[in-house]
């Protein structure tokens, strides 16, 4: 109880960051409860290169948000600054050749498919995944703030 307290304490004392995003960095990371070894694992991911949203920092820890919202503590060794982005919605979403609604279409991507984030423009994200390179459109895409564009 008291170490909650004194973690309160801190995280209220130390000016937050400004959320972000990040990736794993392992096929194997572990979501804790706390920031430390000893609390309890809340989930584990199996999935490098994943998407999440770093929330806040304490030491060598963050505290991230997944697509699904939860929320949880990585230590940031097991991070990376490369952007990703997670497929999200019904049925699969298309990957076009330019950032314009009626472009040809390059590939169709599934809901769960990670790609690396290249560029974002108002409407749409340039991202590659399998091996193809291609403009979809961010409503079907989480890893991205609203209106947030990358060149």
């Amino acid at each position: 109880m008291r170490f909650a307290f004194l973690l309160a304490a801190a995280l209220a004392a130390a000016p937050a960051p400004p959320p972000h995003y990040a990736s794993l960095r392992s096929d194997k990371v572990y979501l804790r409860e706390g920031p430390t070894y000893q609390h309890r694992v809340l989930f584990i991911y199996h999935r490098k290169d994943y998407p999440v949203q770093v929330l806040a920092a304490y030491e060598s820890w963050r505290r991230v948000r997944d697509v699904d919202g939860t929320v949880g503590w990585i230590s940031q060794t097991m991070l990376s600054d490369a952007r990703t982005v997670l497929v999200t919605g019904q049925g699969k979403a298309q990957l076009r050749s330019s950032p314009a609604p009626t472009a040809p279409v390059a590939a169709d991507a599934e809901p769960g498919v990670v790609g690396k984030l290249k560029a974002c423009k108002p409407r749409f994200c340039k991202i590659a995944a399998g091996g193809v390179t291609g403009w979809i459109d961010r409503t079907r895409i989480w890893g991205v703030d609203a209106g947030e564009t990358i060149d």
